[in-house]
């Protein structure tokens, strides 16, 4: 009973956080994690552990996959470069240097383990990352760089820290194996992810119940976990895969209503599951200082080195990896170099989150398993410190970065002329197909679904008039709400006076919640 309160309690304090978030404007992943630094130095209430199975398994997959779900393919594809630059070569990089650091503060320390540290920290979280970005207002380039590199990089810093463990606890890993492992732990995942997708595709086609489709895309990203853990290959990878592939292709295999059930599912299990991960974050603070065991001089000292070196190196990473390619005529000849601002930006955007929170918790004890002497205490203060430090740091100052940068993209306009012209086309091909099969139909029908198809393109180019002024879509929206919630009026008047029961009304407002929340998407 003690575990079902718990579990109500961190969720219930989640939701308060995210809307104290909203109300302030600030992004829920800070306030929450502020309201858990708070709440775990108030008198009384019990020390938090997580296990980092519970991170791996239970949060991280559905959190990557959901993310994947979103991630544009063609996008990621055309980012590809910088997305692999960060994720795979700024990762390694970080790792072997933070162990260098590490290692001449505390000499005593096996070089492993310091390299064990270096990727804990190393890869930037997605949560925070994409939605601190998406807030901003970053190009859309931007954004896709930072979630294709929060997506991938994850892989490459826990393939890193189970083999530093290896190392640490006497296996010889030279670089040879390091990077064959890589590969094939990679290797694997990618292809358990395309099976998987493949089979989570059929069954989507197959399936006719919404609620069916939601059962078995809630379930996916959690048995890819299981499987691609039992045949030691990337879970991480593998989850990515098999999102970006469904993601991409959920158009063709899923009916309309099952889109629309899925998103609400979706949305829902992110803003829940985000709220509390960065929440035990906070949480976990004061067990930590309690425990670790080495003198505090020591702890700011490592903590500082290891916080500014991330920082820096960052910088020095982004400025040659974004422009040593436009050497290259070719490269130069297919796109314009970004400006300097922009890898700036990027460079800024290093929060840390949920993988460094679970890798942290996989660090060995000391004695166990032939490991040597370390202080591990330590090393997960270092990795909290530095979740706090770049989640507080960077994350509030990135609005300020951005403006102050000239980074932020207004893509209104832009989106709108595109979407005006699409729909052009598709209200031509529209009324062909009303053309091709409207022979025996009323002719009051076909006259309808022509006005339809006039009104949607209406609507598209409307957006890139005059925002000062009511548009007739607007107008429109505007009425009909009205117009709605009168129905919806007279439909449970005549419930509650029994003249209707209350399957009818159910079936009359879910048809009118429909219309409404279709006129509020066509508002945003």
């Amino acid at each position: 009973m003690e575990s079902i309160v718990d579990v109500v309690a961190l969720v219930a304090i989640s939701v308060v956080g995210a809307a104290l978030a909203r109300r302030l404007g600030f992004v829920a992943p800070l306030v929450l994690l502020v309201a858990g630094l708070g709440l775990s130095y108030v008198p009384g209430l019990p020390e938090v552990h997580v296990e980092p199975e519970l991170v791996l398994i239970g949060i991280l997959p559905p959190l990557l996959y959901v993310a994947a779900l979103q991630t544009s393919v063609p996008a990621f594809r055309r980012a590809l470069r910088p997305i692999l630059m960060l994720a795979i070569g700024l990762v390694l990089v970080t790792a072997f240097v933070i162990g260098i650091v590490v290692h001449l503060l505390l000499p005593a320390v096996p070089f492993a383990a310091c390299v064990a540290l270096g990727a804990i920290v190393a890869p930037p979280d997605a949560v925070s990352a994409t939605a601190i970005a998406r807030r901003v207002g970053l190009p859309r380039r931007t954004v896709t760089i930072l979630e294709g590199e929060s997506l991938l990089n994850d892989a490459t810093a826990l393939v890193l820290v189970r083999l530093s463990v290896a190392a640490l606890a006497g296996s010889a890993v030279g670089l040879g194996p390091i990077a064959g492992e890589v590969a094939l732990k990679a290797g694997g995942g990618v292809v358990i992810g395309l099976a998987a997708a493949w089979g989570a595709a059929k069954l989507h086609r197959r399936i006719e119940d919404s609620l069916l489709d939601d059962a078995v895309s809630l379930l996916t990203p959690f048995v890819v976990v299981i499987v691609a853990e039992e045949l030691r290959a990337s879970s991480v990878v593998a989850v990515v895969i098999t999102g970006l592939y469904l993601g991409h292709r959920f158009a063709y295999l899923l009916s309309a209503t099952s889109r629309l059930q899925m998103e609400a599912v979706w949305r829902l299990t992110n803003f829940l599951l985000e709220g509390v991960v960065f929440l035990l974050v906070g949480l976990q603070l004061r067990s930590l200082v309690e425990h670790i065991g080495v003198a505090r001089s020591t702890t700011i000292a490592v903590s500082a080195a290891v916080v500014g070196t991330l920082i820096l190196l960052r910088f020095a990473w982004m400025y040659p990896a974004t422009y040593s390619f436009y050497l290259f005529p070719r490269v130069r000849a297919r796109e314009a170099p970004p400006p300097i601002t922009v890898p700036t930006v990027i460079a800024w955007a290093g929060m840390r989150g949920v993988v460094t929170l679970a890798a942290a918790q996989t660090l060995p004890v000391p004695g166990e398993n032939g490991v040597p002497d370390y202080p591990r205490n330590l090393f997960i203060f270092v990795a909290f410190a530095v979740i706090v430090v770049t989640l507080l740091l960077q994350g509030t100052t990135l609005p300020w970065v951005a403006v102050r940068l000239r980074v932020q993209a207004n893509t209104t306009t832009e989106d709108a002329l595109a979407e005006a012209g699409v729909q052009y086309q598709a209200g031509r091909a529209a009324l062909e197909a009303l053309e091709a099969n409207a022979d025996g139909a009323p002719p009051t029908v076909v006259d309808r679904l022509r006005a339809l198809v006039d009104s949607r393109s209406n609507n598209a180019w409307e957006r890139l008039g005059n925002q000062q002024q009511e548009t007739p879509s607007a107008a429109y929206g505007r009425l009909r709400r009205e117009m709605i919630n009168a129905e919806r009026h007279v439909f449970k008047i005549a419930r509650n006076e029994g003249r209707i029961p209350e399957e009818v009304l159910t079936r009359a407002q879910r048809d009118l919640d429909l219309e409404e929340s279709q006129l509020r998407r066509s508002d945003d």
